[in-house]
């Protein structure tokens, strides 16, 4: 098998793993801070193991948050666990996912005002684009009474692209960084929920999402760039953003309004787009 269908089979599998993340936290019919908590200490706890076995063939990183950069994107990343799950209790998925595509754009906004990276103008001209997207959303969701929710997935988005921009500024290997950070949200709900312990109808589903999906997810995709370019892998991202409705759609019979299909239609197609664009300019660079 070449790199590149090696690449590509990666981050196929990684983007479909990520798209079952909702239904699966949906499946659990769980307490919203009970989930959180489950799904958070299943996750550490796979990171962990993980961390010792690459440890033990002398694969694996020193440190489990590898400096000061690392404290960063953990926090970041523990921080987006915990909006985004609230996310899924308080608006529709279809919101929660097609507003968390926006993250490449805030990283770029990111990358612009703390690193000094100016956007090139096709990314200005699609990060205009999804705004307009994404405000198609929220301002159905300010007329359903999600805008709660909305406004928590935008907050994921902006802390997912914290993390993205610490990572790209410190050059530093984070793989793990995003299992082990959910021990914030994990001790964070745990501590709101006291001595009431978990309230979760059926956990399993919890529990192989934390232990199983998610952790497949991070991995494939994390190693994906090793064989393909950025936005190349940035299309497989896409496969959370166009499945997850799918998939609750037919489990649960929850259809997104029209309103939120449209903006989720801008949001993909302008990724696409971009996607494609920057492709195409990396191959002319390439043959120059």
């Amino acid at each position: 098998m070449n790199t590149h269908a090696k690449g590509f089979l990666l981050t196929t599998t990684g983007g479909l793993a990520l798209s079952f993340d909702v239904p699966l936290v949906r499946l659990g019919h769980g307490e919203m801070w009970s989930t959180i908590a489950l799904r958070s200490m299943t996750t550490f706890a796979v990171g962990l193991c993980l961390w010792a076995v690459l440890r033990m063939l002398g694969r694996g990183p020193a440190a489990l948050i590898p400096g000061k950069a690392g404290l960063l994107a953990g926090l970041c990343y523990g921080l987006s666990t915990v909006t985004f799950l609230a996310a899924i209790f308080h608006t529709a998925t279809a919101n929660v996912v097609f507003i968390v595509a926006f993250t490449p754009m805030f990283a770029a906004l990111l990358g612009w005002a703390f690193l000094r990276e100016r956007p090139t103008p096709a990314t200005l001209v699609t990060m205009l684009v999804m705004v307009a997207g994404v405000a198609l959303i929220v301002s159905d969701g300010l007329s359903s009474g999600h805008l709660d929710g909305d406004l928590l997935a935008v907050a994921t988005a902006l802390a997912l692209a914290g993390a993205i921009t610490v990572g790209h500024a410190t050059r530093i290997e984070m793989g793990l960084v995003p299992l082990v950070a959910t021990i914030l949200p994990a001790a964070l709900s745990l501590a709101i929920l006291g001595s009431g312990g978990l309230q979760v109808e059926t956990p399993g589903w919890i529990i192989f999402d934390g232990a199983v999906m998610i952790p497949l997810a991070f991995w494939c995709l994390a190693t994906g760039p090793k064989y393909l370019s950025g936005p190349e892998v940035g299309m497989f991202y896409l496969l959370e953003t166009v499945l997850a409705p799918v998939w609750i759609w037919a489990i649960f019979q929850e259809a997104p309004t029209i309103q939120t299909l449209a903006g989720g239609a801008v949001l993909v197609l302008a990724l696409i787009g971009y996607s494609v664009f920057q492709m195409r300019r990396a191959a002319r660079a390439q043959r120059a």
